[in-house]
């Protein structure tokens, strides 16, 4: 299986199964397009009627090298992977996603969270809940040595003594267990100050701030608890972070909605203000909400991901660019096997845990109880839940069976693919025609990179 496209003056031919990936002129690219559908003399005629000037010789040689090009597994290889879907599935637990704080000090209008709540509000984890569930990750992970926390909310730095006595502790039990811990925060900003760089500094891997771009489209969703907006804020907190960590070790993460559909603007903008981490992910909602993206909106959202990928590769050659985080694209090494056939892990090696202990697959099930897992003292006992997650790989999906970027996505986030389609196993659509879009936009720039 292949897929065919041209973006930026180039025709991209990416052979799916092996990922090898041909930067073609228009007669291969025309070739490549037909040359399992119809008989080589059909396609000769073909060929040689629409590039008359083209001698039969020259045709002749271009399809002994498509035929070459198959013969090596480049193009039109098959499938290998398939016999992997529903091995290994019950990994050891890796990571867990720390909800510190069911609370927040802003009121942003898509928060899927329910500005910060879960339905709850107010409630702050405790040092010894914080240390009980290092110590549960420890006890799951198995033969794992890496393992992975990340501290959010709400606004996690609402209970910022903890998230530091939890990675104190996380580091003591270092040694004694084998293990080596990573820890990355996600905040808006508000509460950054001296204390906070130091500290995140010293001991997080990443951080993630939040910033929507524009003064005036942050401020219209990124809201105070008092109704005014938060760009004044935090961008100088954000800039102070970022220098002190040598500009490395964090991204700035936007969301975008119908309301700036000319996301473009933001991205170029947030680099302006000296940012070179950028990511800038579109919202996701429930069709009754006015922020919601519909199937309208595509048009207008790919042309923005077009513009940002030339954008970028503009940048780069003058010396100045930066990164956004769905560009990044590793085509020689990258996730393992399974990993690309099964995704992220979602509710077996990655689990978020609430500030009272309890357990659910990842943050954006916390407060469905239909999805409750466990807790931190007695383990997964939901084990139904676990075997719908476990389950999942992009054969289990029929509409991922015979996608192209399959292997890239994964299948997709879980969690949108539920709130889209009522499970778990089905597949957000509008999710997957942006993902498509962003990852042929990553890799025409790395064709145009090399």
């Amino acid at each position: 299986m292949i897929h065919c496209y041209k973006l930026n003056g180039y025709n991209i031919v990416l052979d799916i199964a092996s990922g090898s990936i041909h930067s073609v002129d228009d007669v291969a690219y025309d070739a490549i397009l037909l040359f399992e559908e119809v008989e080589k003399e059909t396609l000769a005629a073909l060929i040689k009627e629409k590039y008359n000037s083209l001698p039969d010789s020259e045709i002749g040689m271009l399809f002994s090298e498509i035929e070459g090009l198959k013969q090596k597994g480049k193009l039109f290889s098959r499938d290998p992977f398939s016999g992997v879907a529903g091995q290994g599935r019950d990994i050891p637990l890796k990571a867990l996603c720390m909800n510190v704080s069911h609370d927040c000090n802003m009121t942003c209008s898509y928060c899927f969270a329910g500005r910060g709540g879960y339905g709850s509000g107010g409630e702050l984890m405790s040092l010894g809940t914080g240390k009980q569930a290092v110590d549960f990750l420890i006890r799951q992970s198995g033969s794992q040595r890496n393992l992975d926390v990340d501290f959010f909310g709400g606004e996690p730095l609402l209970d910022w003594d903890v998230v530091k006595g939890v990675v104190e502790y996380a580091r003591g039990a270092e040694e004694g267990s084998g293990k080596k811990f990573r820890f990355t925060l996600t905040t808006n900003g508000l509460l950054i100050d001296e204390d906070v760089i130091e500290f995140t500094c010293a001991q997080m891997h990443n951080v993630v701030l939040s910033l929507d771009g524009r003064p005036e489209v942050n401020d219209a969703a990124r809201k105070l608890r008092d109704g005014g907006g938060s760009y004044r804020e935090v961008v100088p907190k954000f800039r102070d972070i970022v220098e002190a960590r040598g500009g490395r070790g964090y991204y700035i993460r936007g969301t975008f909605t119908n309301k700036n559909l000319d996301f473009f603007s933001d991205v170029v903008h947030l680099a302006g203000l000296g940012f070179t981490e950028l990511s800038m992910e579109p919202v996701v909602a429930g069709k009754a909400a006015p922020y919601a993206l519909t199937p309208d909106d595509l048009p207008m959202v790919f042309e923005q991901y077009e513009k940002l990928a030339a954008e970028m590769l503009r940048r780069d050659k003058l010396g100045g660019g930066f990164t956004f985080y769905h560009y990044k694209l590793d085509l020689t090494g990258g996730p393992c096997v399974y990993k690309r056939v099964a995704g992220c892990g979602v509710g077996t090696a990655y689990l978020a845990v609430t500030p009272g202990g309890e357990l659910y697959p990842c943050h954006r099930f916390v407060g469905d109880e239909a999805f409750l897992m466990g807790d931190i003292w007695r383990g997964v006992v939901n084990d139904e839940v676990r075997t719908a997650f476990s389950g999942c790989n992009i054969y289990s999906r029929s509409e991922c069976r015979e996608c192209w970027a399959r292997f890239y996505c994964s299948g997709g986030c879980a969690a949108n693919a539920y709130h889209a389609s009522g499970s778990v196993g089905g597949v957000y659509g509008l999710g997957c025609e942006l993902f498509k879009k962003r990852l042929e936009c990553a890799i025409m720039m790395k064709v145009a990179a090399r």
